[in-house]
């Protein structure tokens, strides 16, 4: 039933540190989801730095923030400023081309507080990779659930379970919340057998559950067969990301741009570099710079290099 196991590896960030899972040496991408990093869970200080990301850009994607605690306030260059709170989903498609920044508002920093959260990219078909940058946010009414029994399940993006999320996702998807109680037994949204989705994988944020005969826990990825339709049995009370969809194709993948070739990627980085890509008016002070190593680009099936965050 289990195509692979990954373990999220940890990455301090400077008082803040993170789990990056997706992207992988031996597994670059489950459906359209080409990067994927687990965020803390951290305690800030009062007056500590908490999330300071400067303004940098993206081309070919769509980055998913989702948090089950503390806040992060997006800014972008198409003039959204926008706080993201726990259960709510900022949605942002770079298309061919945005710049943004993730930080802990200032008021925030000097009260201190919780961070948890995940955030996702999702490469955009070959017919969108050049759409029109957009941004979206959706409280958590946008969001479908189901409460019973000891299983708590929010649809954060997608369709699965004969629901659907106001995300505009591009192409097909599903990310989904489960919050289990232990000794609850529920199942991922079905596979590519049962006319489904192709890829599929569980993330376990929190707690322990058992996949048919086998047991993960806490930063492990849990990608599932196409075929296998498998019962999930939660140990202990337990927190998972359940995530899939179609594949897009083959993405390559440098710094924080996706693209579907390389003289794609190699005109970001000059647009970058050459200060072509405007950034957000409240936030316009600073920038991360285009880094001078890595210096390659990598294909989906490769390691690579990836998200500053």
């Amino acid at each position: 039933m289990i195509e692979m196991v990954i373990e999220a590896r940890k990455k301090d960030l400077g008082g803040f540190e993170v789990g990056r899972i997706l992207p992988f040496h031996a597994r670059r991408m489950v459906g359209p989801f080409i990067f994927l990093d687990h965020m803390g869970p951290a305690e800030f200080a009062p007056g500590a730095e908490g999330v300071n990301v400067r303004p940098h850009p993206h081309i070919g994607l769509s980055t998913l923030t989702y948090l089950f605690e503390g806040e992060i306030h997006h800014r972008d260059n198409l003039g959204y400023s926008q706080p993201i709170r726990p259960g709510e989903v900022n949605w942002m498609t770079a298309g061919k081309g945005i710049v943004h920044s993730e930080r802990t508002d200032p008021l925030k920093r000097s009260t201190g507080g919780p961070m948890h959260g995940m955030q996702a990219w999702i490469a955009l078909p070959d017919e969108l990779e050049e759409t029109a940058p957009a941004f979206h946010h959706h409280g958590e009414d946008d969001q479908p659930t189901y409460d019973n029994a000891g299983l708590y399940a929010r649809l954060v993006a997608g369709e699965a379970y004969g629901a659907r999320a106001a995300v505009p996702v591009s192409s097909p998807l599903f990310y989904v919340h489960w919050e289990l109680a232990e000794g609850v037994r529920t199942a991922p949204p079905l596979g590519k057998g049962a006319g489904g989705m192709s890829e599929r994988a569980l993330y376990i944020v929190r707690g322990e559950i058992d996949v048919g005969d086998r047991t993960f826990g806490e930063g492990q990825l849990v990608v599932i067969e196409p075929t296998a339709e498998p019962t999930i049995k939660a140990i202990r009370p337990s927190t998972v990301m359940v995530m899939g969809g179609e594949p897009v194709g083959q993405r390559l993948i440098w710094w924080n741009f996706v693209a579907s070739s390389q003289a794609r990627l190699d005109q970001a980085k000059a647009d970058w570099k050459a200060g072509r890509m405007v950034l957000p008016k409240d936030d316009d002070h600073e920038f991360i710079p285009l880094p001078d190593t890595p210096s390659i680009s990598e294909t989906s099936d490769k390691p690579g290099p990836t998200h500053p965050v």
